[in-house]
């Protein structure tokens, strides 16, 4: 069967990620050759920074087989989803870290918690979330929310939005940053990247919902919850009362936790304007204006 990536990663890395592109084919033909694995399709339109091809194993079994970008480092996935051995996530199966391939659990990639009604999902999602907060170990290889958020928050400073008029936005965004870290309150293993589309329906007998593609990084809950908090936003932004209603679905979901509404609405806030200068960098302007109008909202 044809091993083209699918168009969506094609058009999404760095520059310097043609290389590794070109010849990403050959090496999902090698991992699956050396694991004794049998293709069955390309998932599509696939992820940003990793490839997924669904396979059958030598045994029988049914799995999914990732090849992650080399900016996307499929060791601290691995790390990750180790240290939660399947409470709350997709189990990996194997690891190879210099092809970046790992070997998950089959779960229905077709199915997210975007299929279900709003506010069943967001209840689902909090469950699942909840059980992904432990303690991330000893000598974790895990980067805190500080580091992971460092280049971010240079690249609005240097002018990333310039281009939108967004500077009043941009400082307030990194105003509340600096707030946040000056006195963050935990230090958990967070997914780092926790949104409806990350939560995959399940077979497993200990959960129907499982979580998928951890950008795992260490920090407070109130920043997980920040990504969930804008979901469905073409939907949001094409709602009346948009404004009322985001600042509604904030305190809703803080609650849901106990924490600080104020601290989930900084990190909503600032996750909302980099993930705009990222947009716009990548050339998708309405995302970035619709990421702006949220944010302007909080």
């Amino acid at each position: 069967m044809e091993l083209a990536p699918p168009a969506r990663l094609a058009t999404a890395g760095p520059p310097e990620g043609a290389e590794w592109l070109a010849g990403l084919p050959e090496l999902v033909a090698e991992v699956l050759a050396r694991w004794e694995l049998t293709p069955e399709r390309v998932a599509a339109p696939g992820g940003r920074t990793s490839m997924l091809v669904l396979v059958g194993c030598a045994d029988g079994g049914r799995a999914a087989l990732k090849i992650c970008a080399p900016w996307r480092p499929a060791a601290l996935e691995e790390a990750a989803l180790r240290r939660w051995d399947g409470l709350g996530a997709v189990r990996a199966l194997r690891h190879d870290p210099a092809a970046g391939a790992l070997l998950l659990e089959r779960l229905h990639g077709e199915t997210s918690l975007r299929s279900l009604p709003e506010a069943k999902a967001t209840l689902e999602a909090v469950s699942v979330v909840r059980r992904l907060w432990v303690d991330p170990g000893e000598g974790h290889p895990f980067p805190t929310v500080a580091g992971h958020t460092a280049g971010r928050a240079a690249a609005l400073r240097d002018g990333a939005l310039a281009a939108l008029d967004a500077e009043p936005l941009v400082e307030s965004a990194l105003a509340a940053r600096d707030e946040l870290l000056a006195g963050e309150p935990e230090r958990l293993l967070l997914h780092g990247d926790f949104r409806q589309g990350a939560v995959l329906a399940s077979d497993a007998e200990r959960a129907p919902w499982l979580a998928v593609g951890p950008e795992p990084v260490v920090g407070e809950r109130a920043y997980d919850l920040a990504r969930l908090a804008r979901d469905r936003l073409h939907d949001l932004v094409a709602s009346p009362g948009a404004a009322s209603i985001t600042r509604r679905r904030v305190a809703r979901l803080a609650d849901s936790v106990e924490l600080s509404a104020e601290r989930l609405r900084g990190w909503a806030l600032f996750r909302a304007v980099e993930s705009a200068g990222r947009a716009l960098s990548a050339g998708r302007r309405s995302e970035a204006e619709a990421l702006l109008e949220f944010a302007a909202w909080l």
